[in-house]
């Protein structure tokens, strides 16, 4: 699986298998940059309808589908499928956080995948939800034979190095949630990643993915180097509403966000501006 843009990336289950030189293959829709827990369902399955239709038919779509309660999650994992999903992104439940141990987690998956009628992606994601998945939990998820992936957006590269080390032999893939991070996760053994930067900057992520995986590592490392600062303003540092502006800035349509989230204020937007600039991408 290659790179998708939120945005996923290389090696690909036979039952997803597309030949592609590197470029894109996917779209992640209603993923944490397409303000997900803003919208209604009626809206976000709605969105994943019009993509699909938009989208070239060998292009795969992976829809967000994750809910507080396993019984939401099995309802809207139904309906993104009907609506065109190839693959279902599930997010860790995590408002009873304290209760959210690998037994609750191992439960909740196991029921999505048996009854999703497509593959299921896991979604660990601890700056958002403030639970990472336990690495226990992974490792027998990986054994699920509708379980085919983990998105970490964590940045925990000893730890994702070991998640792919103990998921070996599975037909599992890890991939990296942050452009940040991506040279770091292929050097462990990743096979790519869903990127938020990649609505912004896709060609060079693709380039970088190129380089790692033609071991042209002095040219990726450079690369990786310039892509730091421009993706921490528009994940951690300023999040969605700064990844809105500069795809303005970028030719594409970002538009406004959606309350109780705010636009840029203007010393946000310069320093916002600088990150891209400094770094050779404005």
């Amino acid at each position: 699986m290659r790179l998708l843009m939120e945005g996923f990336c290389r090696k690909q289950p036979q039952s997803m298998m597309i030949p592609t030189p590197c470029f894109t293959v996917g779209l992640v829709v209603q993923g944490s940059n397409g303000e997900y827990p803003y919208l209604t369902e009626e809206e976000r399955v709605e969105v994943v309808k019009r993509v699909r239709r938009s989208m070239p038919a060998n292009k795969l779509l992976i829809a967000g589908s994750g809910c507080e309660s396993t019984r939401a999650t099995l309802e809207l994992t139904a309906k993104m499928s009907a609506a065109g999903a190839d693959a279902v992104l599930v997010v860790t439940p995590c408002f009873y956080k304290g209760k959210m141990d690998s037994q609750a987690l191992l439960q909740h998956f196991n029921k999505v995948a048996d009854d999703s009628a497509v593959p299921v992606i896991l979604y660990s994601v601890p700056a958002n939800t403030g639970l990472e998945l336990p690495l226990d939990a992974v490792v027998r998820l990986s054994e699920h034979p509708n379980i085919v992936g983990l998105k970490d957006s964590g940045g925990d590269i000893t730890r994702m190095g070991l998640m792919i080390h103990k998921t070996k032999g599975q037909d599992f893939q890890v991939l990296a949630g942050s452009a940040g991070f991506l040279m770091a996760a292929y050097c462990v053994g990743a096979v790519g990643g869903v990127c938020a930067l990649a609505n912004v900057l896709g060609v060079p992520l693709c380039d970088l993915e190129r380089l790692c995986m033609s071991g042209h590592w002095d040219q990726a490392r450079e690369l990786q180097r310039r892509l730091i600062e421009p993706n921490a303003a528009v994940t951690r540092r300023l999040g969605v509403p700064a990844l809105k502006q500069a795809m303005d800035w970028f030719g594409f349509h970002g538009g406004v966000c959606r309350s109780p989230l705010r636009p840029l204020e203007p010393e946000q937007m310069q320093q916002l501006r600088q990150d891209f600039a400094s770094n050779g991408w404005l």
